[in-house]
């Protein structure tokens, strides 16, 4: 990588992040931290604002923004071949939003590149069993309420096809055994609880903040569940 790609890369990736310590730029380009430094300071005497946070790292003034001006044609393809597992993997909002980032990739690339994204199009295939199809929208307002530290509340049917409602604190999701699994904390049984995704009937975000403050990792959350990963 030359170091004008790199240092687009650096503003990407502090772009990405809210603070970026110099080691992990360092690993990511794989270049030294007095390299980092010097990176850094090319950027600021360019006149973009990257600034330091004791303790914390680097970051980009807030209201800075940098837009992509291209994208090569192995980023393209890599997202063209994303393409096949969202639709396979995720619900019918990722996909909706997925479709729309793609159509924006589409709009930035060469005529050239257009042409090969279209061939790729019809050549990669994925073949995978009927129980991963995901028929639901709860995915992208499960993730806003995750992000968020919101509580929302579920409308949902257990194994005995009994339906009851939770109001549930959302601290991740999980995809194993070919189903999405929402880990959350249920005020109902005042304690951790694994939603299988599909078998949610309703969400509805309430917006009212967590109200425990001490939850478990989801790392740790994990290593409880019967699969090994």
């Amino acid at each position: 990588m030359n170091r004008i790609d790199r240092l687009l890369g650096i503003v990407t990736f502090l772009q990405s992040k809210k603070y970026v310590p110099a080691e992990r730029i360092a690993e990511k380009f794989k270049i030294s931290i007095r390299t980092v430094y010097r990176d850094v300071r090319a950027l600021c005497e360019q006149g973009i604002p990257v600034s330091f946070e004791q303790q914390k790292g680097y970051f980009i003034v807030q209201g800075y923004f940098l837009p992509p001006v291209s994208f090569s044609s192995e980023e393209a393809n890599a997202l063209l071949l994303m393409e096949g597992l969202v639709n396979s993997f995720a619900d019918k909002s990722i996909k909706t939003h997925y479709s729309n980032l793609l159509n924006k990739v589409r709009t930035v690339l060469r005529s050239s590149q257009k042409e090969k994204m279209e061939i790729l199009d019809n050549k990669i295939k994925l073949q995978l069993p009927p129980c991963v199809i995901n028929d639901f929208e709860y995915l992208t307002p499960l993730q806003n309420a995750i992000t968020a530290r919101t509580i929302v509340e579920l409308d949902y049917k257990n194994t005995k096809e009994e339906v009851s409602k939770r109001q549930v604190e959302p601290i991740g999701l999980i995809f194993y055994a070919f189903n999405w699994h929402l880990v959350a904390w249920c005020h109902m049984r005042n304690d951790y609880r694994d939603f299988k995704v599909s078998r949610i009937l309703k969400v509805t975000s309430r917006g009212w903040p967590f109200k425990k403050t001490d939850h478990i990792e989801l790392n740790d959350y994990m290593k409880l569940l019967p699969v090994n990963y």
